[in-house]
């Protein structure tokens, strides 16, 4: 059986007097942005609600994270709506308009087009608990079939809302490729 070393070999010098190599960011060559870290920038002010975006949770989810934190989240907002609104349906269509902005910001750019096919299952599956219903399968089936038929509105605006996001970080992302390609070229 063949035992591994926990020590490091004496020929090679310990961590503790060596500075760290240059890309750790101590002892060595500064970088050009690490030169200027404490310099305050005078060229672009930024504006206060940049500022204020840029403060709020920037998580990446994946295609399926996505489709669960958007489903997730309309269907925990349904049951507090029922409980607290009594099923009203224009409350968990606003509701759903912010919900589909932060699917469609949050998830990673590798999966973008699953934000825009989660949002409508997510507001589907919102509408179990505060569809009308008259008792049984059939009854909330049909209720769920209301619903979506009358408030097509809100799904139709979320869906679009994160396709236009979604669109843009597209955009924006093959721009930025071009840009990098043009620069190694």
């Amino acid at each position: 059986m063949e035992q591994h070393r926990t020590r490091p070999p004496q020929s090679q010098p310990s961590r503790g007097g060596s500075p760290l190599p240059p890309q750790a960011g101590r002892g060595g060559a500064r970088t050009a942005r690490q030169a200027g870290a404490g310099v305050p920038r005078t060229a672009k002010s930024v504006s206060p609600l940049v500022q204020a975006v840029r403060r709020f949770p920037n998580p990446r989810l994946t295609g399926l994270g996505s489709g669960l934190f958007c489903t997730a989240s309309m269907f925990a907002l349904a049951c507090l709506i029922q409980l607290l609104f009594g099923a009203s349906l224009v409350v968990y269509g606003v509701l759903f308009l912010p919900v589909c902005v932060l699917t469609a910001v949050w998830v990673r750019r590798a999966d973008l087009v699953t934000a825009v096919v989660a949002v409508p299952i997510a507001f589907a599956v919102g509408l179990l608990p505060i569809a009308d219903s008259d008792g049984g399968f059939g009854g909330r089936l049909m209720g769920l079939v209301t619903a979506l038929a009358m408030h097509a509105g809100w799904l139709y605006g979320g869906t679009l809302l994160a396709g236009a996001i979604v669109t843009v970080r597209k955009a924006r992302m093959m721009t930025r490729k071009a840009a990098q390609r043009r620069r190694t070229t």
